[in-house]
Protein backbone atom coordinates (compact mmCIF):
# COMPACT_ATOMS: atom_id res chain seq x y z
CA UNK A 1 0.00 0.00 0.00
CA UNK A 2 1.41 3.12 -1.06
CA UNK A 3 2.39 5.93 1.37
CA UNK A 4 -1.15 8.37 -0.28
CA UNK A 5 -3.39 5.44 0.24
CA UNK A 6 -2.23 5.02 3.70
CA UNK A 7 -2.35 8.73 4.43
CA UNK A 8 -5.79 9.06 2.68
CA UNK A 9 -6.88 6.22 4.63
CA UNK A 10 -5.70 7.51 8.21
CA UNK A 11 -6.98 11.06 7.60
CA UNK A 12 -10.19 9.75 6.85
CA UNK A 13 -10.22 7.33 9.85
CA UNK A 14 -9.58 10.61 11.80
CA UNK A 15 -12.09 12.75 10.10
CA UNK A 16 -14.33 9.87 11.17
CA UNK A 17 -13.39 9.98 14.22
CA UNK A 18 -13.70 13.86 14.28
CA UNK A 19 -16.87 13.53 12.99
CA UNK A 20 -18.47 10.66 15.55
CA UNK A 21 -17.18 12.97 18.53
CA UNK A 22 -19.27 16.05 17.37
CA UNK A 23 -21.98 13.53 17.02
CA UNK A 24 -21.89 12.48 20.66
CA UNK A 25 -21.15 16.09 22.12
CA UNK A 26 -24.69 17.34 20.17
CA UNK A 27 -26.32 14.07 21.46
CA UNK A 28 -25.30 15.22 24.78
CA UNK A 29 -26.44 18.75 24.55
CA UNK A 30 -29.83 17.76 23.51
CA UNK A 31 -30.38 17.16 27.24
CA UNK A 32 -28.99 20.47 28.57
CA UNK A 33 -32.43 22.80 28.60
CA UNK A 34 -32.29 26.41 29.53
CA UNK A 35 -35.00 28.09 31.47
CA UNK A 36 -36.20 31.74 31.53
CA UNK A 37 -37.43 33.43 34.75
CA UNK A 38 -38.28 36.81 36.15
CA UNK A 39 -36.52 37.32 39.11
CA UNK A 40 -37.63 38.28 42.01
CA UNK A 41 -40.90 36.85 42.58
CA UNK A 42 -40.63 35.69 46.06
CA UNK A 43 -41.24 32.96 47.50
CA UNK A 44 -40.83 32.01 44.09
CA UNK A 45 -37.94 32.78 42.81
CA UNK A 46 -35.04 35.14 44.66
CA UNK A 47 -31.40 35.52 44.95
CA UNK A 48 -29.77 34.51 47.78
CA UNK A 49 -26.81 36.42 49.89
CA UNK A 50 -24.18 34.28 47.74
CA UNK A 51 -26.04 35.50 44.28
CA UNK A 52 -27.86 32.07 44.02
CA UNK A 53 -31.17 31.78 43.06
CA UNK A 54 -33.60 29.46 45.09
CA UNK A 55 -37.25 29.66 45.70
CA UNK A 56 -40.41 27.72 45.42
CA UNK A 57 -39.98 27.66 41.12
CA UNK A 58 -36.38 26.68 41.54
CA UNK A 59 -36.43 23.98 43.64
CA UNK A 60 -40.04 22.53 41.46
CA UNK A 61 -37.88 22.80 38.07
CA UNK A 62 -35.27 21.62 39.23
CA UNK A 63 -37.24 18.34 40.47
CA UNK A 64 -39.21 18.78 37.07
CA UNK A 65 -35.69 18.20 34.73
CA UNK A 66 -34.53 15.47 37.13
CA UNK A 67 -37.46 13.63 36.44
CA UNK A 68 -37.68 14.18 32.64
CA UNK A 69 -34.00 13.05 32.68
CA UNK A 70 -32.31 16.74 31.30
CA UNK A 71 -29.71 18.81 32.83
CA UNK A 72 -31.42 22.42 33.30
CA UNK A 73 -29.98 26.16 33.61
CA UNK A 74 -31.67 29.24 34.65
CA UNK A 75 -31.55 32.69 32.64
CA UNK A 76 -32.65 34.91 34.59
CA UNK A 77 -35.38 37.60 32.22
CA UNK A 78 -37.40 40.81 32.57
CA UNK A 79 -40.58 39.69 32.19
CA UNK A 80 -42.23 41.85 29.22
CA UNK A 81 -39.40 40.33 27.31
CA UNK A 82 -40.02 36.59 28.62
CA UNK A 83 -41.78 35.50 25.50
CA UNK A 84 -39.64 37.15 22.65
CA UNK A 85 -36.92 36.10 24.32
CA UNK A 86 -38.35 32.30 24.52
CA UNK A 87 -38.94 32.99 20.77
CA UNK A 88 -35.41 34.41 20.03
CA UNK A 89 -33.88 31.40 21.37
CA UNK A 90 -32.18 33.21 24.37
CA UNK A 91 -33.81 29.78 26.31
CA UNK A 92 -35.34 26.92 25.81
CA UNK A 93 -38.40 26.75 28.04
CA UNK A 94 -40.41 29.52 30.52
CA UNK A 95 -41.04 28.35 34.37
CA UNK A 96 -41.58 32.07 35.91
CA UNK A 97 -45.39 32.08 36.99
CA UNK A 98 -46.79 32.24 33.64
CA UNK A 99 -50.38 32.05 33.31
CA UNK A 100 -52.50 30.04 30.37
CA UNK A 101 -54.10 32.70 28.43
CA UNK A 102 -55.65 32.49 24.85
CA UNK A 103 -53.40 35.66 24.09
CA UNK A 104 -50.49 33.61 25.01
CA UNK A 105 -51.63 30.43 23.39
CA UNK A 106 -51.52 32.28 19.96
CA UNK A 107 -47.66 32.96 20.73
CA UNK A 108 -46.42 29.96 22.59
CA UNK A 109 -47.06 25.90 23.84
CA UNK A 110 -47.83 25.23 27.44
CA UNK A 111 -47.16 22.36 29.67
CA UNK A 112 -50.31 21.12 32.19
CA UNK A 113 -50.21 23.84 34.49
CA UNK A 114 -49.00 22.87 37.57
CA UNK A 115 -50.26 25.87 40.30
CA UNK A 116 -53.48 28.03 40.41
CA UNK A 117 -53.66 31.12 42.53
CA UNK A 118 -55.92 34.14 42.79
CA UNK A 119 -55.39 37.65 42.46
CA UNK A 120 -56.36 40.69 44.90
CA UNK A 121 -57.06 44.16 45.89
CA UNK A 122 -54.92 45.21 48.73
CA UNK A 123 -54.85 48.66 50.30
CA UNK A 124 -53.98 50.31 53.38
CA UNK A 125 -56.05 49.62 56.02
CA UNK A 126 -57.40 52.45 57.39
CA UNK A 127 -58.52 53.63 53.32
CA UNK A 128 -62.15 53.19 53.12
CA UNK A 129 -62.36 52.18 48.87
CA UNK A 130 -65.21 50.05 47.97
CA UNK A 131 -64.16 48.45 44.94
CA UNK A 132 -67.11 47.20 43.67
CA UNK A 133 -68.58 50.82 43.46
CA UNK A 134 -66.24 52.53 40.31
CA UNK A 135 -67.70 55.72 40.41
CA UNK A 136 -66.14 55.88 44.13
CA UNK A 137 -62.69 54.92 42.29
CA UNK A 138 -62.27 58.08 39.91
CA UNK A 139 -58.64 59.83 40.60
CA UNK A 140 -57.47 56.70 42.56
CA UNK A 141 -54.12 55.00 41.61
CA UNK A 142 -53.36 51.45 41.19
CA UNK A 143 -49.97 49.72 40.44
CA UNK A 144 -49.56 46.77 38.38
CA UNK A 145 -46.67 44.94 37.18
CA UNK A 146 -46.49 46.04 33.73
CA UNK A 147 -47.24 42.81 30.75
CA UNK A 148 -49.29 40.44 33.44
CA UNK A 149 -52.62 39.07 33.72
CA UNK A 150 -53.42 41.70 36.30
CA UNK A 151 -52.29 44.60 34.11
CA UNK A 152 -54.54 43.33 31.18
CA UNK A 153 -57.39 42.93 33.61
CA UNK A 154 -56.84 46.31 35.16
CA UNK A 155 -56.20 47.82 32.07
CA UNK A 156 -59.65 46.01 30.81
CA UNK A 157 -61.79 46.71 33.75
CA UNK A 158 -60.95 49.37 35.11
CA UNK A 159 -58.70 51.83 33.06
CA UNK A 160 -61.54 54.13 32.90
CA UNK A 161 -61.71 55.17 36.31
CA UNK A 162 -58.60 54.40 37.91
CA UNK A 163 -54.91 55.55 37.23
CA UNK A 164 -52.63 52.70 36.10
CA UNK A 165 -48.89 53.38 37.36
CA UNK A 166 -46.89 49.64 35.55
CA UNK A 167 -44.11 48.82 37.03
CA UNK A 168 -41.39 46.58 36.05
CA UNK A 169 -41.26 44.20 39.26
CA UNK A 170 -43.51 43.37 41.38
CA UNK A 171 -41.50 44.26 43.99
CA UNK A 172 -41.94 48.12 42.72
CA UNK A 173 -45.41 48.13 43.02
CA UNK A 174 -45.35 47.03 46.91
CA UNK A 175 -42.71 49.37 47.46
CA UNK A 176 -44.60 51.98 45.99
CA UNK A 177 -47.74 50.66 47.90
CA UNK A 178 -46.02 51.08 51.17
CA UNK A 179 -44.25 54.85 50.75
CA UNK A 180 -47.96 55.99 49.92
CA UNK A 181 -47.41 56.41 45.71
CA UNK A 182 -50.39 54.12 44.86
CA UNK A 183 -53.88 53.77 46.73
CA UNK A 184 -54.07 50.15 45.91
CA UNK A 185 -52.70 47.20 43.93
CA UNK A 186 -53.95 44.59 42.11
CA UNK A 187 -51.50 41.43 42.87
CA UNK A 188 -51.23 37.95 42.74
CA UNK A 189 -52.05 36.48 45.97
CA UNK A 190 -48.73 34.52 46.89
CA UNK A 191 -46.87 37.88 46.29
CA UNK A 192 -49.14 40.13 48.19
CA UNK A 193 -48.80 37.62 51.01
CA UNK A 194 -45.05 37.68 51.18
CA UNK A 195 -44.27 40.33 50.60
CA UNK A 196 -47.87 42.94 52.43
CA UNK A 197 -48.99 40.74 54.78
CA UNK A 198 -52.75 41.80 54.75
CA UNK A 199 -54.14 39.18 56.33
CA UNK A 200 -53.07 39.86 59.70
CA UNK A 201 -55.53 41.79 62.12
CA UNK A 202 -52.70 44.46 63.03
CA UNK A 203 -51.15 44.91 59.31
CA UNK A 204 -51.58 48.18 57.47
CA UNK A 205 -53.08 46.74 54.71
CA UNK A 206 -56.16 44.91 53.83
CA UNK A 207 -57.91 43.01 51.32
CA UNK A 208 -60.34 44.48 49.04
CA UNK A 209 -63.61 41.97 48.08
CA UNK A 210 -63.00 38.92 46.36
CA UNK A 211 -60.31 37.02 45.00
CA UNK A 212 -60.42 36.87 42.32
CA UNK A 213 -59.36 33.98 39.10
CA UNK A 214 -62.45 35.16 36.24
CA UNK A 215 -62.88 35.45 33.42
CA UNK A 216 -60.49 32.17 32.24
CA UNK A 217 -59.99 34.71 29.25
CA UNK A 218 -57.98 37.00 30.97
CA UNK A 219 -56.69 34.98 34.18
CA UNK A 220 -56.43 31.16 31.99
CA UNK A 221 -56.41 27.81 33.60
CA UNK A 222 -53.13 28.04 36.37
CA UNK A 223 -49.50 28.86 35.03
CA UNK A 224 -47.61 26.31 33.06
CA UNK A 225 -44.56 26.26 31.62
CA UNK A 226 -44.63 27.99 27.77
CA UNK A 227 -42.35 26.45 25.11
CA UNK A 228 -41.96 27.25 21.21
CA UNK A 229 -44.30 25.71 19.03
CA UNK A 230 -42.73 23.10 17.58
CA UNK A 231 -41.34 21.58 20.78
CA UNK A 232 -43.71 18.96 21.48
CA UNK A 233 -41.16 16.57 22.56
CA UNK A 234 -40.02 18.75 25.01
CA UNK A 235 -43.32 19.71 26.67
CA UNK A 236 -44.27 16.22 26.72
CA UNK A 237 -40.96 15.28 29.16
CA UNK A 238 -42.13 17.89 31.27
CA UNK A 239 -45.62 17.03 31.37
CA UNK A 240 -45.01 13.51 32.35
CA UNK A 241 -42.26 15.20 35.12
CA UNK A 242 -45.52 17.41 36.27
CA UNK A 243 -47.82 14.19 36.69
CA UNK A 244 -44.93 12.13 38.48
CA UNK A 245 -44.47 14.92 41.36
CA UNK A 246 -48.30 15.08 41.78
CA UNK A 247 -48.68 11.18 42.06
CA UNK A 248 -45.90 10.69 44.49
CA UNK A 249 -46.42 13.58 46.34
CA UNK A 250 -43.00 15.60 45.95
CA UNK A 251 -45.41 18.86 45.00
CA UNK A 252 -47.14 18.84 48.16
CA UNK A 253 -44.02 18.43 50.01
CA UNK A 254 -42.71 21.40 48.02
CA UNK A 255 -45.52 23.27 48.57
CA UNK A 256 -46.04 22.96 52.33
CA UNK A 257 -42.59 24.03 52.43
CA UNK A 258 -42.96 27.51 51.11
CA UNK A 259 -46.55 28.55 51.33
CA UNK A 260 -49.34 28.02 54.23
CA UNK A 261 -52.36 27.41 51.33
CA UNK A 262 -53.31 25.47 48.16
CA UNK A 263 -51.96 26.28 45.03
CA UNK A 264 -52.19 22.74 43.65
CA UNK A 265 -54.14 22.29 40.25
CA UNK A 266 -53.60 18.37 40.04
CA UNK A 267 -53.73 16.48 36.58
CA UNK A 268 -56.19 14.13 35.21
CA UNK A 269 -55.59 10.54 34.58
CA UNK A 270 -56.12 11.47 31.10
CA UNK A 271 -53.66 14.45 30.97
CA UNK A 272 -50.89 12.31 32.53
CA UNK A 273 -52.29 8.99 30.09
CA UNK A 274 -50.80 10.57 27.26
Amino acid sequence: MNKWITSALIAGALFSGQVFTQAMAQDDNKDAIRLGIDVPYEPFVVRNADGDLEGFEIDLGNELCARANLECSWVEQSWDGIIPGLLARKYDAILSSMAITPERERQVMFSLPYYNTPSVWIAARDRDIDIDDKDSLKGLSVGVQRGTIRDVYVTQEYGDVLDIHRYGSSQDVVNDLKSGRLDLTFEDFPIAVDAIDFRQDDSPYKQLGDSIKTPTSIFGKGAAMAFRQRDKALAAKFDQAICAVYADGTFDMLMDQYFDYDLSVRPGEQDCAK
